[in-house]
């Protein structure tokens, strides 16, 4: 019988690819309503829809662990001992990937004290002998020694089952230079970590492979042991127990009473109700759709005797061909002929610099190594330069690293990363692996850490990264409204420069002022600690909440705060509540030293980063929030308090360069109010804000029924509390804690305020009416910010929705008017040719430095791109101050 005519038995080991799946997928991106996590289900069966495609199986079977316990863990305790524990959040999908399997009627095996790996070994073994053509898909290496010329494993490959390397005698014996019984003898002497199992020291697996060269078996090896010279003969003569011990639990059972005939693994049609059942459990649709038309495949039809459409196959990245000079020449300018929407790109980097760089079009791709004087990559360089469309996944980090390396790149026209998130602003797509996944259902190459020799091609290269940018743009582009599109073309990809710009310029930081803060903060600190245990007559850690709860509500007998998982809650709201109701001095003391020591902990952050020229460079994150607004990272510009007197020294020390005359700040007055009366059309809010009135003392006049001049400092705190509130969605209960007032003063306030300005009230409650349509809301702009749990039975979920909801089209539409601003500016100082230079972005505020008498001419082009950002029936007001530093400067 030739191998055409043998019936074909695949077995997979179920925990291993699905554990693979785990750790390759984002858990928080596949999540169920309920709050499951399918991760690595989805991949599981992603991968399995394949494998029943592509090596149409007679027969199949999957394993699974029962635990991590089997007869080996009895000879030796220590097997696999180094493990953490499993993620409940895989243990969990477990149970549900095998409820799947069952509904494909694929046959799952377990058994008590083996593994998979046994399993999976028997199975091969029996089948090897009774006439099959037997696949084995492990990701394990300890399968290798299954292989025969029956057996063929099918190694999961870096890109997944869908690129499976194929194992077979010719196939081991070229990749680890032995034959396949011969490989698990390699892993014996070097030893396997992942299993805790420690090999002969100083001996890796080029010299293992050497030995078994020359001597043919582990047994050969260990007979001619005296005659091993050097340093790794004594090795091998010290600790050969080993090698004994982890050949005798790697080798895998063949025998395993199972219990199950091999002609009741025989492929069987799927229980369709029962997999429509468990994948709309799951929350599956796509991955259904997929299954349904592998299932209507398999007997070739579809609707009723439709042919089957083909189904789609994962495409191989192309090999990079290594290109310099006038080859590259040639080949950029067919490329750019035949992608007229952008070329593939992503940069090589070590250190921070530029060391080559992949090019891809949608068939082909290329590297260039790159070093800076040389004529062979002046065709690189005048492409980069130029304003061909290029395609750059995550492109800020890449384009500070081409500008430090005097490379100069133009033309960024889609950045897939920035695209994705848009498109999911509360997703978990971090990376072009994730994007890959999701929106092209592959896997991107990473390498496999835990294997003892890593294949050929784990890990993408430049060109491979490049390739992929290409392929996924335009799907990610697809899902993408007409709003979003323009936000991402008219806003992110602009924005994406000018941060780029601002990161690498940094702004100048006086070390001896931070350092002298740093010192009084801790000393004051110190002196609060022991005034604070003085009063409780002890001394104990502040910084421990098991201490402190012990203190407050033993020692002192305080009222318990919140609950938590170790008890009651020691953080800043319920220590501020606990001392508003129960005042003691400790506790005054306990918040004062918190915070000297979180100020303390800013001002060291800051200082730490302050790099050789005196500059700390900060991180933009721009995909960060789901509302558009820019983050600030290593360290964080945005955390430094503004209104107290140590924040205002810290702030001190940021000062404009030696070769600057000022630093110039500018910010939105009130910009989310302005907003609010914007799209909430209320006139009395209008009316306030052109007339130019201090808004919150317009509106207390209205509430309070006093002359604007009667509002007193205590009305207007109130009453700017609820209007920054209201947007955010604060409730009755949430401004009496706020403001410190009675629920029933706070209803009130509320009340009198919604009937002197109803059109905002009337606003709130359609935008989360409207978005329960919609799904999403919108910025001005376009921006959407989808809002699935608007319809969760969950009512915390449902609350939260709804109340972000109401904020995101504000908060959201002024992040994307401040972007606008700071993108019309630098084109206009860039146009001006002016040293001044926008150095941060904190929240509504801007910082420059200004270049020698054009202080001038910098506050206008700031006010007038600021105050030009939107179109709004209000005037955005712009606050802007001059001055040494950045407290000077404030306005």
């Amino acid at each position: 019988m030739s191998d055409a005519e043998k019936p074909t038995l695949l077995v997979i080991d179920g925990h291993s690819l699905a554990f693979r799946a785990f750790y390759a997928l984002p858990i928080d991106s596949f999540q169920t309503r309920d709050g499951q996590h399918t991760n690595a289900i989805h991949g599981f069966l992603a991968m399995l829809i394949n494998l029943l495609r592509n090596e149409k199986p007679t027969h199949i079977a999957v394993a699974f662990d029962i635990s991590r316990y089997s007869f080996r863990t009895r000879e030796y305790p220590e097997y696999k001992g180094t493990r953490g524990e499993t993620p409940s959040e895989f243990i969990g999908q477990v149970p549900l990937l095998q409820e799947a399997l069952a509904a494909m009627s694929i046959r799952t095996i377990v058994k008590e004290d083996f593994e998979a790996d046994d399993i999976l070994a028997t199975l091969a073994a029996r089948g090897s002998s009774e006439g099959y053509r037997v696949l084995v898909v492990s990701g394990d290496r300890d399968s290798i020694q299954l292989v025969t010329d029956e057996v063929t494993l099918l190694y999961p490959s870096v890109q997944g089952v869908s690129q499976l390397k194929r194992y077979d005698p010719e196939a081991v014996l070229e990749r680890y230079g032995v034959r396949p019984e011969q490989y698990p003898e390699i892993a014996a002497l070097v030893g396997e970590t992942s299993d805790n199992l420690p090999g002969i020291p100083k001996v890796g697996e080029k010299t293992a492979v050497k030995w078994l060269g020359l001597y043919g078996s582990l047994d050969g090896i260990l007979e001619n042991a005296e005659s091993i010279k050097g340093v790794v003969g004594q090795s091998l003569r010290d600790n050969k127990e080993n090698a004994i011990r982890n050949r005798r639990l790697n080798r895998l059972v063949t025998d395993v009473e199972l219990g199950v005939e091999l002609d009741e693994l025989e492929a069987r049609p799927m229980d369709e109700q029962a997999v429509r059942a468990i994948f709309g459990r799951l929350e599956f649709k796509t991955l259904l759709d997929r299954v349904l038309k592998a299932a209507a495949e398999s007997s070739g039809v579809v609707n009723g005797g439709e042919s089957a459409e083909e189904a789609p196959t994962s495409q191989a990245a192309p090999e990079a061909q290594p290109l310099l000079d006038e080859e590259l020449a040639g080949w950029l300018k067919r490329a750019v002929a035949a992608e007229p929407a952008g070329l593939g790109l992503s940069f090589e980097i070590l250190d921070g610099q530029v060391i080559g760089a992949g090019i891809a079009t949608s068939t082909e791709s290329v590297t260039v190594p790159w070093q800076a004087g040389s004529r062979d990559y002046e065709p690189f360089e005048e492409w980069l330069a130029s304003d061909a469309p290029k395609i750059l996944t995550d492109a800020k980090p890449q384009l500070k690293a081409a500008r430090r390396s005097g490379l100069t790149v133009n033309g960024l026209s889609v950045d897939p990363l920035i695209a994705g998130w848009l498109v999911r602003p509360g997703g978990q797509e971090k990376t072009l692996a994730d994007l890959v996944f999701r929106y092209l259902d592959e896997t991107l190459p990473v390498p496999d850490p835990s294997q003892l020799v890593p294949e050929e091609g784990a890990s993408a290269g430049p060109a491979t990264h490049a390739w992929f940018s290409l392929r996924v743009a335009p799907v990610v582009l697809a899902e993408m409204s007409e709003g979003e599109r323009r936000v991402h073309d008219e806003i992110e990809i602009p924005i994406t420069l000018v941060l780029t710009e601002m990161e690498l310029r940094g702004v100048s930081v006086n070390h001896t002022e931070l350092a002298e803060l740093s010192s009084q903060l801790g000393e004051r600190a110190a002196t609060i600690a022991q005034t604070a245990f003085a009063e409780i007559g002890r001394e104990v850690n502040l910084g421990s909440p098991k201490q402190l709860q012990e203190v407050l509500f033993d020692q002192l007998g305080m009222p318990k705060t919140r609950a938590t998982k170790t008890g009651y809650s020691t953080d800043a709201g319920a220590l501020a509540d606990l001392q508003e109701s129960n005042p003691h001095p400790f506790l005054g003391l306990l918040l004062e030293h918190r915070d000297a020591t979180k100020l303390r902990q800013i001002v060291e952050t800051v200082d730490k980063s302050i790099d050789g020229t005196g500059r700390v460079h900060t991180s933009y994150v721009q995909v960060g929030t789901a509302t558009g607004r820019i983050s600030s990272n290593d360290p964080n510009l945005q955390n430094i308090p503004i209104r107290t007197e140590e924040g205002r020294r810290i702030r001190a020390a940021f000062q404009s360069g030696p070769e600057y005359e000022n630093l110039l700040t500018a910010d939105y007055s009130q910009i989310e109010m302005r907003i609010m009366a914007h799209l909430s059309e209320d006139p009395g809010l209008i009316e306030a804000f052109n007339a130019g009135e201090d808004l919150h003392r317009f509106v207390g006049a209205r509430i309070f029924g006093v002359a604007p001049e009667d509002v007193s400092p205590h009305m207007r705190t109130k009453v700017k509390a609820m209007s920054y509130g209201l947007a955010y969605g604060l409730s009755a209960f949430g401004l009496s804690k706020q403001l410190r007032i009675e629920q029933s003063e706070a209803r009130q306030l509320m009340k009198d305020y919604f009937e002197r300005f109803g059109a905002v009230r009337e606003y709130l409650r359609n935008v989360v009416e409207q978005a329960k349509v919609d799904g999403y809301t919108e910025t001005i702009f376009g921006r959407r910010r989808p809002f699935p749990d608007l319809h969760s039975p969950n009512r915390v979920l449902r609350e939260n929705a709804e109340r972000a909801a109401l904020n995101s089209p504000i908060q959201g539409s002024a992040a994307d008017i401040i972007k606008i601003a700071m993108i019309g500016i630098e084109t206009d100082i860039r146009e001006r040719s002016l040293a001044s230079r926008m150095l941060m972005q904190v929240h509504d505020e801007l910082v420059f430095e200004v270049g020698s008498g054009e202080a001038v001419v910098l506050e206008e082009i700031v006010r007038t791109r600021m105050a030009g950002a939107a179109d709004l029936t209000v005037p955005l007001d712009v606050q802007v101050g001059i001055g040494a530093n950045w407290d000077s400067a404030a306005h």
